[in-house]
This record gives structure tokens, sequence and C-alpha cells, in this order.
């Protein structure tokens, strides 16, 4: 099996899962428990994934606040932010989104639209990415309570201006969120440097790490002085309060190791990445040239990801065609049974949606098995 779909999860590393299976087995204590080895060895355990996060991201280490995933984190996020400062009758409801961001984002603030929260969905371009100008008036005018706008796209793979737009949110003191899920470990982030995002979200199933694990990143206003907002979770006050539930140490030491491993690895995986990219796409223009069109940009994209219609190729049927020989996407595993309002957004008719597939690599793919792609006509 060719797998392709590593936007939608990626494989366990080897030595991720060997440094999560003393957690599973031997190492079983409860990190909020004290004084005895299994809880203080638990505990220490913690603090160094926590640490393996932020040295990836660049951030405090109690920045970091682990999660199920990007999709709690993003909810997190959106909800409390919206809870804390704008429920009061006489409070700030604006908020600030695009078009084009993952589901956990879209359907939450819809969520908020239906309970008297004003959302304004920006428009996007051809490659789904937001007008740096456009959001700014928007934020000068209403003072959006949160804004959300995605690092990279996960559809198409396309880069946010994210530094002009955290500059945009630092200069104006207003909260700004980016769900980097398809990012970390593919492009560099200095959060220490890109003082205006406030709040990031990261999942450790997309770069070799096990699923149902993730963080947010929470910055703090000050040295000392945490950022508030209402939390999802209530109960036993682990992680800053604002997730509680007892850890799950095995995961959360498996996205440490994950992350560690992104960070030493960061360049030459984007290197790799980039030359099996050029690779396959070199296949498709001199094979299917006249059968092909692609939606990805060429420039400031997630490598490795690329999103291309078989014209008059229905994709679910080609994918399933194909299955017992590789495993490729129409688009996000979130949304998988509504055609992609991504590409909607970006003015791709139904048609052309519906002949899109997403081939997303792995750094550790051959060349060889790219020619796949030869015997397809």
């Amino acid at each position: 099996m060719l797998y392709l779909d590593n936007s939608a999860t990626t494989k366990i590393h080897p030595e991720v899962l060997e440094a999560m299976m003393p957690y599973l087995q031997e190492e079983y204590g409860n990190p909020s428990s004290k004084f005895y080895s299994l809880a203080e060895n638990a505990k220490k355990a913690v603090a160094i994934a926590r640490q393996q996060v932020a040295d990836l991201v660049g951030c405090d280490s109690d920045e970091v606040i682990f999660t199920s995933g990007a999709t709690e984190s993003n909810n997190m996020i959106i909800k409390g932010i919206a809870d804390y400062y704008g429920r009061e009758d006489q409070g700030n409801k604006n908020m600030l989104t695009s078009k084009a961001e993952h589901p956990s984002v879209i359907e939450t603030f819809e969520f908020l639209g239906e309970r008297g929260y004003e959302v304004t969905y920006m428009d996007v371009d051809q490659y789904a990415r937001v007008d740096v100008e456009a959001i700014k008036k928007v934020a000068d005018q209403n003072q959006p309570l949160l804004t959300s706008i995605m690092w990279g796209n996960n559809e198409i793979g396309s880069l946010n201006p994210i530094q002009e737009l955290s500059q945009i949110f630092e200069e104006n003191k207003l909260f700004f969120h980016t769900d980097a899920t398809q990012v970390v470990g593919k492009v560099p982030i200095n959060l220490k440097e890109l003082k205006g995002i406030r709040f990031l979200s990261l999942s450790a199933h997309k770069m070799g790490g096990p699923k149902g694990i993730g963080a947010v990143i929470i910055r703090k206003q000050s040295k000392e002085i945490y950022t508030r907002l209402t939390p999802l979770l209530h109960g036993g006050g682990q992680e800053n309060n604002y997730r509680s539930g007892t850890l799950a140490v095995h995961n959360i030491v498996g996205l440490g190791k994950a992350a560690e491993r992104a960070a030493i690895n960061l360049e030459s995986n984007v290197q790799r990445l980039k030359e099996l990219e050029n690779y396959l796409t070199d296949i498709f223009k001199n094979n299917l040239k006249d059968k092909i069109k692609f939606n990805s940009d060429e420039k400031d994209k997630i490598p490795g990801l690329v999103s291309l219609q078989f014209i008059g190729v229905n994709n679910e049927l080609l994918i399933k065609k194909l299955s017992d020989y590789t495993a490729l996407s129409s688009g996000s595993a979130c949304s998988s049974s509504k055609p992609s309002h991504v590409l909607n957004a970006t003015g791709k008719s139904l048609e052309e949606v519906r002949q899109t597939i997403r081939i997303t690599l792995s750094p550790e793919l051959s060349k060889d098995s790219l020619e796949f792609f030869t015997r397809i006509k």
C-alpha cells in the first residue's frame, strides 16, 4: 500500500512508540498524585514532554496545555474566549474568521453565531488565503474578541501570511488564534517572535505521534499573568485550570518525542518533502498534463501537499478504484461526507470540487514508489 494521506494522519514513528511503552506498562503513575515514585516519574515525563513541545514552537513550557488534539484545542479557545469575555449582555460579541477554516473552527463559530455572537467570515483567494488588508480593516472596525485564521490550509496547502497577521493583532492588542496543525514540523515556528499569536493549536498524529493527543499554546499576558478563558472541561484543575482531567501520560510522552524529532529533523524533512513533491508534480505534468489541473499554489505552501483535479473523473470513484494500491483523499478527513467548503470558497465549481484529490507525502517515501502514477492513464 502506497500511503499518501499524511495530512489525515501519519504513521507513528518507532522512536515515539518506544518512548511511550514504559508509560503503558511499568510507569503507570498518575502525575497528579504526590510523593511516591510512580507519580513523580509520571510528573517528570509530562514536564519533559511539555518542554519538547515548547521548544518546537518557541514558547514557554507553562504555555503548553495538553488536549486530546487540535479539534479540542480549537473548540477550547473559541468557546472559552467567547464565554469569558462576551457572555454579559453588554459584552463584545464580534468574532472573525475565514471561509476556508477547518470544520472544527467553522462549525464552532457557527455554534456561537446561533447563540447571538456576530461572526464575520472573510473571503479567501483562489488558494484559500486571506487578504491582510481586508482583515486589518475588519479588525480595526469591529475589534473582535477573537480572530482565528489557520496557518496552512489542510486541503490546498497554502500558507496564510501569518507574520503580517500577527503584527496586526499585536498592534491592536486583540486575541489571535491560529490552527497550526498542518504546519507544525513543516515550517519554522517561533512564537517568541510572532507575539501577536496568543493561541496556537496542534496535534501529535500529524507528525509521527499518537492519535488522541495534542496541545494548545496559550500565551501569557505577562511573565506571571496567565490569559483568562472559560475552561472547556471543569474538574480537578489540571493544566493550569484550563483543562481538567487525568493526563494521558503515555500519549503526552509520545507527543513530546514527536515534537523533539520534528524540531531536530525540520530542515531535512522539508527539503525531502520538496524533492518528492517536485518529482511527483513532474510525473503528472509529463504524463497527464492535459488531464489534470493543480489547485495548489507553487509557492508559500506546505511542502508535500498537492491538490489537483483529474479532469472529468469523479474523485470518490477514482479513490475507490485505486484503494487496493494507494491511500488518497478528496480533502479534509474531518468533512469527508460533504463537498469541500474550502474549494467552494476559492471559487471552484461543484464539478471541479468533485474531481479534486489531495496527495500528502511523507519524508520516508521513496521516489521510486511515486512511479505508480506513471501507470495512470
